[in-house]
């Protein structure tokens, strides 16, 4: 489990992560989405114990980052972004060397470094120079030096970026693999990816959290427009001047033109409709009505980039100013608190200084009578 509550990164005068808050649970493949600059990297630096928050706390399986970092780094496999590799070490030496960074016993040193390498397929690769690899053996070979020694959470930054597309499902199906044995944050670009690899997304936007969610759930809350993509036959050049007037559609515009002279047009309606079956039947009365030949109608789905460009844009935009006054405010207000917490805390002590008081004095009161009966019954 991962409990990131109410962190801040403040550089100067700038906040690259301002009260941040989410969970993972164990198990979890949780994708970390957000625009360049936004403060995944930052975060992530973050809960590996690489640079410290301002402010807040980060809990790994109930350490506290903050005053236990060797501890947390122990449970963590950090795959960087950008693959950086020694470039003298071979695949094997490399991952030998990232087992000794993670203090991995010398006995059990062997055996965890073969285990990463079939793990990665990186087994015919093994003794070739990482600088001799190509993109892809250089990622998978980063892959295994996070993975080595079998931590409990790995954390994946841009695990595909500028891989083919070969690469990239090679990848992404290492990945899944580690569902259930592993818990992993990954960070990446490439939404399609995120939406098929993981379980929960959390989209990050200017150091801020905006969204925690299945990628299912994210992309039925998007309010889509009504698009549809049609393709026709149109020997006579009607359709756009048959459709121009159509009271359902907004708009349309044509986006191909086929080599067997088709066409291909994206159509917009003028509002959200319980049944679109209306329109279908009218666009294909018109189209037989007017010798246009419709060779199929596709409505476009909600994707989880959909989801992901209506909640960046939707956001308020905030100077600095702004938010240099929300934090003020908010770090006044949690200083207050602090203060009347300690003041409470300062008045149960008195209290229970003065009841221990009360409960002494009665105590050598009561001592005292038992004396003084016990001295009257002598005489």
């Amino acid at each position: 489990m991962i409990e990131v509550k109410n962190v801040s990164k403040k550089y100067g005068d700038f906040y690259a992560v301002r009260n941040v808050n989410f969970n993972v649970k164990d198990g979890e493949i949780v994708g970390f989405l957000g625009r360049n600059g936004a403060g995944k990297t930052t975060t992530m630096n973050m809960i590996t114990g690489f640079i410290e928050p301002s402010r807040g706390e980060i809990i790994v399986n109930g350490v506290d980052v903050d005053s236990k970092p060797k501890k947390v780094k122990k449970m963590i496999g950090y795959m960087p972004e950008g693959t950086p590799l020694y470039s003298d070490l071979t695949v094997k030496e490399f991952i030998a060397y990232m087992a000794d960074l993670k203090c991995i016993k010398h006995k059990d040193k062997k055996e965890a470094v073969e285990k990463a390498i079939m793990q990665t397929g990186l087994d015919k690769v093994r003794n070739r120079l990482t600088r001799n690899l190509s993109r892809g053996f250089k990622q998978r070979v980063s892959l295994a030096g996070a993975l080595v020694g079998d931590p409990e959470i790995l954390i994946l930054d841009e695990p595909t970026v500028g891989l083919d597309p070969k690469q990239v499902k090679e990848i992404r199906e290492l990945i899944k693999s580690f569902r259930k044995e592993h818990t992993v944050i990954l960070s990446s670009h490439i939404l399609t990816e995120v939406s098929q690899i993981c379980e929960k997304v959390i989209i990050i936007d200017k150091g801020e959290i905006i969204a925690v969610d299945t990628p299912e759930n994210l992309e039925k809350s998007v309010e889509t427009k009504q698009i549809y993509i049609v393709n026709v036959e149109d020997a006579e050049n009607k359709f756009e001047e048959v459709f121009k007037d159509d009271t359902q559609i907004k708009e349309f515009k044509k986006i191909e033109t086929n080599e067997d002279n088709t066409l291909v047009y994206q159509i917009e309606l003028k509002e959200n409709l319980p049944d679109d079956k209306d329109f279908r039947k009218n666009f294909a009365i018109k189209c037989a009505e007017n010798n246009i030949l419709n060779l199929g109608i596709k409505k476009e789905e909600a994707s989880l980039e959909d989801a992901f460009i209506q909640l960046i844009e939707s956001r308020q935009e905030l100077s600095n100013e702004e938010i240099n006054k929300i934090q003020y405010e908010k770090e006044l207000e949690e200083l207050r608190e602090e203060r009347q917490e300690k003041k409470e805390q300062k008045e149960a002590i008195k209290e229970q200084r003065k009841l221990a008081k009360e409960e002494k004095e009665m105590k050598e009161e009561s001592e005292k009578e038992n004396k003084d009966d016990s001295e009257g019954g002598e005489e």
